[in-house]
């Protein structure tokens, strides 16, 4: 993709590992991509392909194998667990699926939390911009339990925005809500980026949800497999399904009559040290590491 605004973050030969040996899962395998500041970003892909793994290490939440990831000139790796924090608490923003709102506060003290756990007095210009935009004026004095899931979400959205983080991190944020909910936190979403500029990434399992970004990023096996602008909801579905198709076909194993084709036609082993048909059940059938 071709950047025409300045980066906001991006990882350099990003590798993460769980485990080690035979037993190791490559979780990110050499990512190279960079997100773009004022730009609505979604990351797809099926369950296990990374996407994940490569927010929360974006984000400082888990540390990298090996690779870099530059933020803001900062080499995020090089970072220790207080200067992470840091970064977290000033420079991040995290909208999550199950909203996370605190039920004995108003909607007004849950968007104002970060500032008050951090100390720090609010811009009251921005606030009122976000509660505008938002739609949540006459919401301010309501409970969590008070208000819808797409009343939450949009607190939930407010208060990720409240510090004016240089990135906002969005963990399937239309996950627990209806269609029409979902429909109207992600164009809020998208707003938040074309007026207030902000930056946002996106894991997401649904296209729809894809077709609301300017950039959807398709990951399969630790790897970036697509990379389309301006993505439509049949766009994404149809990138979802081949990746699917794919895993299919490269887990499925071979069918007895498969194997027999295969196998050599004397039940003696072939000279060059083929295996039997015995052995090659054994390997077609054996759990994969």
């Amino acid at each position: 993709m071709t950047n025409n605004n300045p980066v906001a973050i991006e990882t350099i030969d990003l590798i993460k590992d769980y485990g080690r040996g035979e037993n190791a899962v490559h979780a990110l395998r050499g990512v190279n991509v960079s997100f773009e500041q004022g730009h609505f970003t979604a990351i797809m892909g099926p369950s296990g392909s990374g996407k994940s793994t490569l927010m929360h290490i974006l984000a400082g939440l888990d540390s990298a194998s090996g690779g870099r990831i530059i933020f803001g000139g900062a080499d995020l790796t090089a970072m220790n667990d207080n200067q992470l924090t840091l970064l977290r608490r000033h420079r991040i923003g995290f909208i999550f699926q199950s909203f996370n709102l605190l039920p004995m506060f108003s909607a007004e003290q849950n968007i104002l939390m970060p500032l008050t756990l951090a100390g720090e007095k609010s811009d009251r210009a921005w606030f009122q911009l976000l509660v505008k935009t938002l739609g949540l004026e006459s919401r301010l004095n309501h409970r969590p339990n008070e208000l819808s899931g797409g009343q939450q979400q949009r607190v939930a959205i407010a208060r990720a925005l409240i510090t004016k983080p240089s990135v906002v991190f969005a963990d399937e944020p239309t996950g627990n809500l209806d269609s029409v909910s979902s429909a109207e936190v992600l164009s809020f979403l998208k707003q938040s980026v074309k007026e207030l500029g902000q930056t946002i990434i996106m894991v997401t399992h649904d296209a729809i949800a894809a077709s609301y970004a300017d950039r959807a990023i398709v990951f399969a096996d630790g790897r970036i497999v697509a990379d389309e602008a301006n993505p439509s909801a049949e766009r994404m579905s149809g990138l979802l399904m081949e990746e699917r198709e794919r895993a299919t076909r490269a887990t499925a194993t071979p069918s007895i009559t498969q194997l027999m084709a295969d196998s050599p036609q004397s039940p003696t082993p072939a000279a060059d040290g083929s295996a039997s048909f015995a052995q090659r059940v054994r390997s077609a059938t054996r759990q994969p590491q």
